[in-house]
């Protein structure tokens, strides 16, 4: 007998710290995993695929699933809902993925407040200075001078929620940061909650 319940991975930092990057290592290292995407009222940008990048709706598509209590946990950043569809993270953690969410502070403590948090990892992104986001904001060129703006005011208060997470990753070195995310994946695929050890206690005990 081998535990078959998955587990959760959240992935937060500010925008541009190179969080998809990391992720994307995951999804090409691990078969058994799942990466949560994101519901979202903000326009799609080029090269951004539906149900790939995000899944796209219009703000009163929303605010309907609001109502209707179809999100585990959501937020309005920068005038923009994101949130995370409950069914499609219960389906894969039935089957015994590593559930990987890349979300933001809000997002977080959201999910924190579930009982999920029994089997969930998290992981802050960052990089090692203010102004070397500022740096990176620039170089990747989608964004206009008032939305970085936006996005280092977001990421001063982002990085206050810091202590709350179990691991910190500065992204300072790409290759390196790799390796220690895919370290981090394989401590959160570990992660059990109580009543699945005191399920395998019994089988144990009794084969």
């Amino acid at each position: 007998m081998m535990f078959k319940k998955g587990a959760c991975l959240i992935v937060s930092g500010p925008s541009g710290s190179g969080k998809s990057t990391l992720i994307k290592e995951i999804l090409k290292e691990f078969d058994d995993v799942y990466f949560s995407i994101s519901t979202t009222t903000r326009p799609k940008r080029e090269g951004e695929i539906e149900g790939v990048d995000y899944y796209f709706v219009t703000k009163e598509e929303f605010e309907e699933g609001i109502k209707k209590g179809l999100f585990l946990e959501w937020a309005n950043v920068h005038g923009n809902y994101y949130g995370t569809s409950i069914e499609q993270v219960q389906k894969a953690l039935s089957e015994g993925k590593l559930v990987i969410f890349d979300i933001d502070v809000q997002g977080f403590e959201a999910i924190m407040k579930t009982p999920l948090k029994k089997i969930t990892t998290s992981v802050f992104v960052t990089t090692p200075t203010m102004s070397e986001l500022k740096r990176r904001l620039k170089q990747r060129g989608i964004d206009d001078e008032e939305t970085i703006e936006k996005r280092l005011q977001n990421a001063k208060k982002e990085i206050e929620y810091m202590p709350k997470y179990e691991f910190i990753l500065i992204n300072e070195n790409l290759e390196k940061s790799k390796e220690l995310m895919l370290a981090l994946a394989k401590v959160a695929r570990l992660k059990k909650d109580y009543l699945e050890i005191e399920e395998f206690i019994k089988f144990w005990i009794n084969n």
